[in-house]
């Protein structure tokens, strides 16, 4: 047991932690249930942003599925899907051209929505908190909680006001431990309490390591003339080279806005390779700058993305509680989506968990039914038909779409094999067996460095407190990532936190925690995993409109 004294205590009959899609989606349909049975059920949701939507970062073009299920009457209730994809276009860019493609079935968006994820997320609040669901926002939760028979319990949020020497300050609050029956994990990708629990209770036991990308965003306004509300435009090629997996998104939304991002994948292989540089640099192909020139950009973010799909689930029952969305990793990632398929999961968590608290007065063992809804639903069809698409591209470029042309058109999903994944850490070339890679300098027009970009996350932390960037061995970063891959987190962090300074005289590694946007792409990327990235204190982070 871990319970303290100094902390208040609260309780629930459900703790989720997370307001993103899953989480809410969870929150929601318990209390439907427990609504329409006449059963009492208290419900809170625990959100580590400033308020929900805050840290919610997508493209995003939004399959309604899931939420035709959960409100059916969405439309009538006002939910921020405002813009239906009218036209997708492929194209796959050379250096000088931009060669339209016939779009994959997987992409084609008719009856989809190009959306704010964070809008929707607010939106899906309001409608939980009218169902009686209490939602904290502003604090984190730290640390799980666990019972004598080593059961999940609850969480507890970190404690506020400790400074950067661990020292209480004047301000000092100890967090609040929040327990329930059953606790729920919705922390979005490379969760930092859903790792413990893959540890804890083996939960990635037998199944495919996740693999990962980081997406990079940016919100624009432009020239009205050049706006075509519900186009959807994707790319691949330039400039990433032939063994590099990634593409670009260019949505058009309401209001003159476009957003724009890259996806590169984590498994990438050159260290001096730079994502936020690559994604700069895409902005100024020929057929993708006019769009912007004149225009203002107005947000910027960045988050890691699930890609292993169906072969990396893993268990997602636990003593005590559940994992869903993609804290598992539902993210469809040929239809680059995954928002329905975390909310579903939710959904489906919500209804056995309901029957599970029926059946007894204190908390829930394991929720077995949970995974064997989940593998009756369309969630897991889904995913199982295009298991292999991703995977085939560690091959290259011109491998994966063969392949994503035969799985699709030939075994329609159904091949008699599966292909595997790989930790995306242990893929990176020594420097000494790489060609570093010259970027140009941003134009300020079209592309930008990453602080000015940093500044428009309207990322802020509380200045004294310790590092939510943690080192397990403090000397790595220069005896092993800067001797051997040239310490490649001074180029896939896309907000600069990672810094060696004084090089040539005593290098050492400067991690400016400040600027993280919590995109986790460190946690992810870093070659021996001696990067653990924890929650600061609550609120902390970026702060995103209308992302």
């Amino acid at each position: 047991m871990n319970q303290r004294t100094d902390r208040e205590r609260m309780d629930y009959d459900v703790v989720i932690v997370g307001a993103g899609p899953a989480g809410l989606g969870t929150a929601i349909r318990l209390k439907q249930l427990a609504n329409e049975a006449g059963r009492e059920l208290s419900v809170c949701v625990l959100e580590k942003g400033s308020e929900v939507g805050a840290h919610i970062l997508s493209g995003a073009v939004v399959e309604p599925r899931a939420l035709d299920e959960l409100i059916p009457d969405w439309k009538a209730q006002g939910a921020p899907l405002n813009t239906p994809v009218a036209e997708d276009r492929f194209l796959f860019l050379t250096k000088k051209r931009a060669i339209r493609l016939p779009t994959p079935p997987q992409m084609h968006n008719a009856g989809n929505y190009i959306v704010s994820l964070g809008n929707l997320c607010r939106w899906l609040a309001q409608q939980a908190e009218a169902l009686g669901v209490e939602i904290f926002a502003g604090f984190a939760a730290a640390e799980v909680l666990t019972a004598e028979d080593g059961a999940v319990s609850g969480v507890a949020t970190g404690d506020m006001g400790i400074g950067k020497d661990g020292q209480h300050t004047a301000n000092f609050t100890p967090g609040v431990e929040i327990h329930g029956r059953a606790t729920v994990f919705a922390e979005g990708v490379r969760g930092s309490l859903t790792k413990t629990l893959f540890a804890k209770f083996g939960l990635r036991d037998g199944v495919n390591p996740q693999t990962f990308g980081i997406g990079i965003k940016e919100l624009w306004e432009i020239d009205p003339a050049k706006h075509h509300a519900g186009r959807v435009i994707h790319t691949v090629g330039w400039p990433l080279d032939w063994e590099t997996y990634g593409g670009s998104f260019l949505y058009h939304l309401e209001n003159n806005q476009v957003a724009v991002g890259y996806v590169v994948g984590l498994d990438y292989r050159n260290p001096f390779l730079s994502p936020f540089e690559e994604f700069q640099r895409f902005k100024t192909h020929p057929a993708i700058r006019p769009i912007f020139e004149g225009g203002r950009r107005i947000a910027y973010g960045a988050r890691a993305i699930n890609e292993g799909g169906f072969q990396s689930i893993p268990k997602l029952v636990f003593l005590g509680g559940a994992i869903v969305g993609c804290s598992a990793g539902f993210v469809n990632v040929p239809k680059i989506k995954g928002s329905h398929t975390a909310m579903k999961s939710g959904m489906l968590c919500a209804e056995a968990l309901f029957e599970a608290l029926g059946k007894t007065e204190g908390r829930i063992a394991t929720l077995d039914a949970y995974p064997e809804k989940l593998k009756a639903s369309w969630v897991w069809d889904e995913l199982y038909r295009v298991r292999n698409i991703r995977p085939a591209f560690t091959k290259g470029l011109w491998v994966g779409l063969a392949n994503a042309a035969i799985d699709t058109y030939v075994f329609r999903g159904r091949a008699p094999w599966t292909f595997g994944h790989h930790p995306d850490n242990e893929s990176l070339r020594p420097a000494a067996a790489s060609t570093p890679i010259a970027y140009p300098k941003p134009d300020g027009k079209v592309s930008f460095d990453r602080l000015s970009s940093v500044f428009l996350s309207s990322t802020n932390h509380e200045e004294n407190q310790p590092a939510h960037l943690t080192l397990r061995d403090a000397s790595v970063p220069v005896k092993f990532n800067l001797a051997v891959y040239d310490a490649p987190e001074q180029r896939y962090c896309p907000a600069g936190v990672y810094e060696i300074v004084d090089a040539a005289t005593s290098p050492r590694l400067q991690i400016n925690a400040q600027n993280c946007v919590h995109c986790k792409t460190c946690d992810i990327k870093d070659p021996s995993q001696n990067i653990n990235w924890v929650v600061p204190e609550g609120g902390g982070g970026p702060n995103y409109p209308n992302m």
